[in-house]
Parts: structure tokens; C-alpha cells; sequence
């Protein structure tokens, strides 16, 4: 293992960078499945609901416009219900339906199914030095920078 100090970042995220994205295309939604986005957003719902769609855009990190193509995409779908806001009278707040936390096992199973199936012809030797590098991908992942 090298040197903490002698590795190139650059690289490191370069092929970090290839890699996600091949992965995530060899992931992605097939059929009726959701796209990542919504399926981000009916999460965040779920995990911080209720939530108005201004504070829901703010942690997806996407414009009002665009959280309200996807809050009607849910709403369409059954996945998220309206509540009047109790501060707020001009606005609403969100929550997951059990169709939407329903909808979010199946997405996260179907994805999961397809990464077994990709890392199926890795070695267990492989498979630990990947486990080994999750707490840093996360972290990485949870970083709101």
C-alpha cells in the first residue's frame, strides 16, 4: 500500500471519477424504474420529511423549477403526499407514501442486484480492499461542500 503522503490526488480522483461513472451507467434505471434524481429526492422525503419543496430542492441541490418537474413526477406516481404547511398557509409540505417508501426498497434492491451481478467475478481479496474503502467514499458522498 503506498505512502498516505506520497499519493496523487489528481489521479486518485481521475480514475474515481471514471470508474463512478461506469458504474452508474452500468446501474442506472432500466424500465419504469425511477431515475436517480427522483428516486434521491423521494429519499430525502422519506428520511427528512416532511419537507416543502424549497427545502427539499435546497438538500438536492437543484433548482426550484427542477423540484417541481420531480415533485409532480412523484405526486403523478402516488410516492409523496400534499399537507398544508401549519406555518405557512401558502405552502405545502411533503411526505413519503407507502407506495413512495415501498417504491424506495424496490429501486435500492434492483440497483444492489446489478452491482452483485458486476462485482460477481471479483475476488474476496478485491471485494475486502472495497469494503475496506467504503467509510471514505461515504464520507466523501455525505460532504455537502
Amino acid at each position: 500500500m503506498p505512502d498516505e503522503s506520497s499519493v496523487d490526488r489528481h489521479n486518485v480522483a481521475e480514475r474515481l471519477t471514471l470508474a463512478i461513472s461506469r458504474l452508474n451507467r452500468r446501474i442506472r434505471p432500466v424500465g419504469d424504474e425511477l431515475s436517480n434524481g427522483v428516486l434521491s429526492a423521494l429519499s430525502s422525503v422519506k428520511n427528512a420529511g416532511p419537507l416543502r419543496p424549497s427545502d427539499l430542492a435546497r438538500i438536492e441541490n437543484v433548482a426550484a423549477p427542477t423540484m417541481t418537474r420531480i415533485v409532480a413526477d412523484l405526486e403523478n406516481r402516488g410516492l409523496v403526499e400534499r399537507e398544508p404547511d401549519p406555518a405557512d398557509g401558502r405552502s405545502f409540505l411533503l411526505r413519503a407514501s407507502n407506495s413512495g417508501i415501498a417504491t424506495i426498497d424496490q429501486a435500492r434492491m434492483a440497483r444492489t442486484t446489478r452491482v452483485l451481478q458486476l462485482l460477481a467475478d471479483q475476488s474476496d481479496e478485491d471485494i475486502a480492499r472495497l469494503a475496506h474503502a467504503l467509510p471514505a467514499l461515504e464520507a466523501a458522498a455525505a460532504n455537502r461542500a
